[in-house]
């Protein structure tokens, strides 16, 4: 690399980090105050605020804010750049338009490397941590349905569950159905359904067996109580929107496998937490494309003005983001489809933009 591109270099990556620890000093500081009473109100131990709360916060808070960040920084310091006749200087000094955006692409490239590492293998972990200190001391998220449930928990097994108490983690009038080349072959029923840690299934409270012979008797068996191990664990009942959040690739892949084999609707969770851990840090390249294609130009403004449109380009890309769930949660589009939209429509956006740039 030769010195200008150092120069560029240093300057990107400094003033990202440095915008990154000022916006989080901020944000801890409001958050603190929103959730101050929660604390109080729930006993929360220091050390569990800091080391638990607040130190698995800022990767999470830091990953989801990186594209806007990384639009800010390179409209800021490119704006300055300009500002001070710094880029006329170098495209006069016989560097190409292109050659000025290897520095600008190789600081992107290592935050969007940083991004995907944080997203893969850090921020599950610190997200467990941080959820369940959420639903400790601050709030109770609310659980997915708890009537009215219906798995194929297996191949052939079907179990259905009226309701499910959180409070003694039983399940009432509960059903599992054995279904073999598309014949009901066995029916087992039960009044309640308690999960025994120890046994790791379930203790049936007067239950009934029919099994479904080809002829017109069938065998009928019934008793008080029954334990039972079925692909259904006492979890299953417990997942929640940010459960997905703490779960590392290989079990959100497993996840998915095992709620499309159950036909849970709450699949579209995980399937939008899986694309958007890769989605988002390719907006790292985008987007630094994007802002040097706005700010490179020396404007009477000043920065002002491009600070001004970068950061509204920048929530626009957040909120289209956060948007584009909505065509998974109605089934318009794939899940793969819907979360990388925005990095399409916004690359068509930014070729454009870096046509004019240039010019």
């Amino acid at each position: 690399m030769k010195k200008l591109d150092w120069y560029i270099f240093r300057r990107f990556l400094g003033t990202f980090f440095v915008a990154l620890l000022l916006i989080i000093f901020i944000v801890i500081i409001f958050d603190i105050s929103e959730k101050i009473d929660d604390f109080v109100k729930n006993e929360a131990p220091l050390r569990a605020i800091i080391f638990d709360y607040y130190l698995n916060f800022i990767p999470y808070f830091v990953n989801m804010f990186s594209p806007l960040f990384v639009f800010i920084t390179v409209i800021f310091f490119t704006s300055r750049m300009a500002a001070n006749s710094e880029i006329i200087a170098i495209l006069s000094g016989g560097i190409s338009y292109h050659r000025m955006m290897v520095p600008y692409l190789a600081g992107a490239v290592i935050i969007a490397l940083l991004s995907l590492g944080l997203n893969l293998y850090v921020i599950p972990r610190s997200n467990a941590t941080r959820v369940a200190f959420e639903a400790k001391y601050v709030k109770h998220h609310n659980t997915f349905k708890r009537r009215d449930i219906h798995y194929q928990i297996a191949p052939g097994e079907f179990v259905y569950v009226e309701s499910f108490s959180s409070w003694n983690n039983t399940a009432y009038k509960f059903t599992l159905e054995t279904v073999r080349n598309h014949r009901l072959v066995s029916k087992l029923t039960a009044d309640s359904a308690v999960w025994d840690s120890t046994l790791d299934g379930w203790k049936l409270r007067n239950w009934f067996i029919r099994d479904y012979s080809d002829g017109l008797q069938d065998r009928v068996r019934s008793g008080a109580k029954k334990d039972t191990v079925i692909a259904l664990k006492v979890g299953d009942f417990y997942r929640n929107e940010k459960t997905v959040e703490t779960l590392r690739a290989d079990q959100l892949n497993e996840l998915i496998a095992t709620q499309k084999m159950r036909g849970d609707a709450n699949v579209m969770f995980a399937q939008i937490e899986k694309h958007t851990r890769t989605a988002l840090p390719f907006s790292a390249l985008i987007l630094t494309v994007m802002g040097v294609a706005l700010s490179s130009r020396k404007k009477r403004g000043g920065t002002g003005w491009n600070i001004g449109v970068g950061i509204a380009l920048a929530f626009s890309y957040i909120l289209f983001l956060r948007f584009s769930q909505m065509f998974v949660f109605t089934g318009m589009l794939p899940p793969f489809i819907a979360l990388w939209i925005p990095n399409l429509l916004f690359t068509v956006i930014t070729a454009v933009l870096y046509s004019k740039a240039q010019k």
